[in-house]
């Protein structure tokens, strides 16, 4: 295996480009790699000498290899960089964390609405952005309604306003739901609101100080303040840039920095010259990695699934950099500039973004060694083996039995791992209304028996290394019942946390199988630690409730009707103002809305007049 398996491959592989995927036995992805010349990339795994440990390692465990060629080396690195995000191989440097960032999207029509977006981009209209973090993009839009004064209401809201909202009170909606603004007059705020995301922002305020000085000559006074706030709006947005990009409209400042065998990423968004803020990456398997094929990876997982801008400015300069440009270029469909400054204003960037990386990375590595510790304190409170990897807390959530949700959360050396929760809606409908040591059974049914579907061997990191559970004795009866009927009886550690005496925190009871509960003393860190994972675990599972709730709330009995869509609800609900007024509607009535058929009409009677 191993040597053997790449050796046999290297009499059949061709010398074209393409990329390569070793497999273990399982056929689980260890490493995905591409190359200009398969045959001669491949051979360099031969000499196991020249490798680094990490490679080494990826060898011995490889069983069997798949290839797939392509017509150009940049066509394989798009192929490699999709592959890495999307099987995970444990031997690659991995891009983690990888959210979708939100956008500012102005949509199309009559009375375009200005909103939040954030996954892929499917509506119609234009996108703006990314903005490095929810808070970003809601104080850019808040400046748009400020300054334009556009709308942000849902089709169906502004369908059904017979008077002015709360938003064209408080200036920041012309209130185009009930006629207080013509066609014309909206269309040019929003040619404007677009001209000023695309960053034409002085001549916007020139204009706009235009109309505010003509105003205020004619004796408009009212009408001349309207222009005054636009503008202060728009002078708020410009103050709040402390990080400027000189010159350039759109472009992503990159910049990594190693310390301890870790590494962070920063990334600073410039959009139309302004900054639309910063996040930070922490990417895995980078101990023994060069910062060059650091940053290789990481462009090509980041920009996977993101259009690249016009220009990446970079701390380093990245291995195959002409490679990477041309592969964005050719996903972006325009060029893509990637260089590594040394002196001017864009190196004063970099050097910003670096501090910023380091000081990342130190407060990072600062919190891993406090949470090491934390983790020692909790294998020694509950007596296990080593410092869990990961700890799985569980809660449940209802009003009197209804909409129940079951909540998990993850924790390990690294925080609370966000990625990993769960909801569980309760599925079981003869529960009795509040019974949360069924819903516990339930929820714990559920998670197990799909682990032991999934990974019947225990090798991968899914499997806990701690329960906790927010509850009695009673809870952990049922915990420690579940596990004893999926064969798990004993493998999976499982404590119960009760509230104390009068429910005061820091009095909590743990409850442990085959020994007697206890308190921990109220100043000991291990214990506001296991305060914090229930209380996360509550909160998580109180939210998940109420969404559903929500919902629940919210939702429209057409969604039942079979043949009634999105466009034939949003049809029916302008035509009658109201799900109500729908379900007291005739049939004939019924057909005279656009798009509904008699038979459709039919159905829709029937359903609201036949139902039993």
């Amino acid at each position: 295996m191993g040597l053997d398996v790449i050796q046999n491959q290297l009499k059949t592989l061709p010398e074209a480009p393409g990329v390569y995927r070793m497999l273990d036995e399982q056929g689980k992805a260890l490493y995905v790699g591409k190359a200009k010349n398969l045959r001669k990339r491949v051979t360099a795994y031969t000499h196991l000498e020249r490798l680094p440990a990490r490679l080494q390692r990826m060898v011995l465990a490889t069983a069997s290899m798949e290839i797939v060629t392509t017509h150009t080396e940049a066509e394989a690195l798009l192929l490699e960089s999709n592959l890495i995000k999307r099987l995970r191989p444990h031997f690659n440097i991995l891009l983690k964390d990888d959210k979708s960032f939100p956008y500012i999207l102005l949509g199309e029509g009559k009375w375009p609405r200005v909103m939040k977006h954030r996954g892929r981009q499917n509506d119609k209209g234009a996108y703006f952005g990314p903005f490095a973090s929810a808070s970003a993009v809601n104080q850019a839009l808040m400046a748009l309604q400020k300054a334009f004064l556009l709308r942000s209401c849902t089709d169906a809201v502004f369908a059904a306003r017979t008077r002015p909202c709360l938003l064209h009170q408080i200036k920041r909606c012309c209130a185009p739901c009930v006629g207080r603004v013509t066609p014309e007059d909206y269309a040019a705020l929003v040619s404007e609101a677009r001209a000023f995301l695309a960053g034409d922002s002085s001549a916007i305020q020139k204009d706009l100080a235009v109309k505010m000085d003509a105003a205020a000559a004619r004796l408009a006074y009212e009408e001349a303040a309207i222009f005054r706030d636009r503008i202060q709006a728009l002078s708020r947005v410009q103050a709040r840039q402390d990080v400027n990009l000189p010159g350039v409209g759109e472009a992503d400042v990159i910049a990594l920095h190693q310390a301890g065998g870790q590494a962070c990423i920063q990334v600073f968004f410039f959009r139309s010259g302004q900054n639309c803020g910063n996040h930070a990456y922490f990417p895995s398997q980078t101990g023994e990695a060069e910062a060059g094929e650091i940053l290789s990876a990481f462009l090509g997982q980041f920009y996977d699934d993101k259009p690249p801008p016009r220009e990446v400015l970079l701390s380093h300069a990245p291995q195959d950099q002409a490679l990477l440009a041309e592969a964005l270029s050719l996903k972006a469909g325009r060029k893509v500039i990637l260089s590594a400054p040394q002196k001017g204003e864009r190196a004063k960037l970099i050097a910003h973004a670096l501090r910023n990386a380091r000081e990342a990375l130190e407060r990072r590595m600062a919190e891993s060694q406090s949470q090491s510790r934390l983790l020692d304190g909790v294998a020694a409170v509950f007596g296990l083996d080593a410092p869990p990897r990961r700890i799985e807390i569980y809660d449940n959530s209802h009003i009197s039995g209804t909409k129940s949700v079951g909540g998990m959360v993850v924790a390990g050396a690294e925080g609370f791992l966000k990625a990993a929760y769960r909801t569980f809606h309760i599925k079981d409908t003869t529960i009795a209304a509040g019974d949360d040591f069924a819903m516990m059974r339930e929820v714990l049914t559920r998670r197990f028996a799909r682990a032991l579907k999934e990974d019947p061997e225990r090798e991968g990191a899914t499997w806990p290394d701690l329960v906790l559970i927010d509850g009695g004795k009673g809870q952990l009866g049922v915990a420690v019942d579940v596990l004893a009927e999926l064969g798990l009886e004993g493998e999976v550690p499982l404590v119960a946390v009760s509230k104390g005496p009068d429910r005061n925190a820091g009095r909590e009871y743990f409850h442990q199988p085959g020994r007697e509960s206890f308190q921990l003393p109220l100043n000991d860190p291990t214990l506001y630690y296991l305060q914090r994972l229930r209380d996360e675990a509550h909160r998580f599972a109180i939210g998940a409730h109420r969404a559903r709730r929500s919902k629940a709330i919210g939702a429209s009995p057409l969604e039942e009707i079979p043949g009634v869509g999105a466009l034939r609800k949003k049809a029916l609900l302008r035509h009658f103002g109201s799900a109500r007024a729908i379900s007291e509607a005739g049939q004939a009535d019924l057909e005279a809305v656009e798009g509904v058929s008699a038979a459709l009409a039919k159905k829709i009677y029937d359903f609201f007049h036949n139902s039993p």
